[in-house]
């Protein structure tokens, strides 16, 4: 069933945002080609003949920042386009795929939604398949048998998010990070909102936000510009006319800090510490990427693994990362500990944090950092699968066209002095959410963030 390519949660959020965190491409980085159909939908293309193969990647303004006040909205609605459409059935629709060896599939993060074809190039069978993907542009069926079933697979997966203690966390520290802010909320929603859902809001969703107003279309594959062209302009076409949406309010910084202690039982305790951190176009974004490489985010080599696991052994994995999204996403240092170690755990990541803001990196870490990030380019980008998600992210986000040919000049040109300004600037200590899940007794410290808009 294709509903099962559907199914995503919290850890899929911003995944494709995720893809442009990571270095990209070692060799000369392919020329995206860009345009407006006539429909109004901005296209995004790179010609690749190296395998008989066209990937296919639609975004749309449907993610879950837009669920207003019915929290798992664009998550139900997403996991329903294929359960239907056009008067065929999922079954139909999932055969027409498969008898050309096409793959399908869909998902919802905050930011967006997306649906994704890879058909062969041949003529026949890319038709048949682009075929199948424009009735479910067209005309999603959204049957009550299908919403009944994919509402309760979605409450099924609200109810085991409560029994993790990582996702318990993680969905405190997002609501105590964003506050009244649409990123605040679980993707998948929350059991009272999701359980009151009706078909009739899933269709006002679907047609308010997956319209040529909202949609992008990226293209990968052995086509030719005439062709590409022809390909979008049928896409575009099958899409409903519509308006772009208004922006995201602002993420508002936050003004003091908070303590969040969660019962839970579990012998270790979840802990999670960080704030607001950048938008995406964020001028310091590159300072932030390789600072935070060094932080947390390069794994056995970064600082907080060498304090925390090498000279402390108080857990095996210990990380930190900053989420760029439209609008500022999460700063998060994250790690698993024995309860009884907790506090001297939260106090090695604050201290280490604050010495990272006020010192900055070392040269020989720096030097480290640029060489592991530069070294993987060419595992980035290695298939059109990876280069069509990345292209969508980069029209959707509004970054250059240039942006894959620059990015190893971006690297290499970060110094010292430019990450220790940009931690500085962007993170304060005195202001930072900490979340602990585990052990007997709820407790909150400190006052909640300042009002979102």
């Amino acid at each position: 069933m294709l509903a099962n390519l559907l199914k995503n949660r919290r850890a899929f959020a911003g995944v494709w945002f995720a893809l442009l965190l990571f270095p990209l491409v070692s060799v000369a980085a392919p020329r995206i080609e860009h345009w407006t159909t006539p429909q109004g939908v901005p296209v995004y293309f790179v010609r690749s003949d190296s395998l008989p193969m066209v990937d296919v990647r639609l975004l749309f303004d449907a993610g879950s920042a837009r669920d207003g006040a019915t929290p798992g909205l664009a998550q139900l609605t997403g996991s329903l386009l294929s359960e239907g459409a056009d008067g065929q059935s999922a079954e139909t629709l999932a055969r027409g795929f498969e008898d050309v060896g096409a793959q399908f599939s869909a998902g919802v993060s905050q930011d967006s939604a997306y649906l994704s074809l890879r058909s062969l190039s041949d003529k026949a069978r890319l038709a048949s398949a682009l075929d199948g993907l424009a009735r479910i542009l067209r005309a999603p069926d959204f049957p009550e048998d299908a919403f009944v079933r994919e509402r309760d697979r979605q409450l099924l997966a609200i109810r085991a998010r409560a029994q993790s203690p990582g996702e318990v966390a993680d969905e405190a520290f997002m609501s105590a990070l964003f506050g009244t802010h649409p990123y605040a909320h679980p993707v998948d929603g929350n059991a009272v909102s999701v359980g009151a859902l009706t078909r009739d809001q899933v269709r006002a969703f679907h047609q308010r936000h997956y319209t040529t107003g909202t949609a992008l279309i990226a293209l990968v594959g052995a086509l030719d510009r005439v062709q590409a062209e022809a390909l979008a302009e049928r896409l575009a076409g099958s899409l409903p006319k519509g308006e772009a949406l208004p922006a995201l309010p602002p993420v508002l910084p936050l003004d003091t800090s908070r303590r969040i202690d969660v019962p839970f039982p579990a012998q270790q305790a979840s802990i999670l510490i960080g704030q607001p951190g950048i938008a995406r176009l964020d001028p310091d974004y590159f300072p932030l990427y390789v600072g935070n490489h060094i932080l947390g985010g390069s794994g056995f080599s970064s600082r907080l693994v060498s304090t925390i696991r090498e000279e402390r052994g108080l857990a095996y994995s210990v990380y930190s990362y900053f989420m760029p999204m439209r609008q500022a996403g999460p700063f998060q240092m994250g790690m698993q500990t024995k309860l009884a170690q907790g506090e001297m755990a939260i106090g090695l990541l604050e201290a280490d944090l604050k010495r990272f803001i006020a010192e900055g990196p070392s040269e020989e870490e720096l030097a480290h950092a640029r060489k592991n990030i530069l070294g993987g380019f060419a595992l980035r980008l290695d298939s059109n699968r990876k280069l069509v998600e990345n292209i969508a992210a980069i029209g959707y986000l509004g970054l250059p066209l240039d942006y894959l040919d620059r990015y190893r000049d971006r690297v290499a040109a970060v110094t010292r002095e430019d990450i220790k300004r940009a931690f500085a600037k962007h993170l304060r200590p005195e202001t930072m959410v900490t979340v602990v899940v585990g052990g007997p007794q709820a407790t909150e410290q400190g006052d909640a963030q300042g009002k979102q808009p």
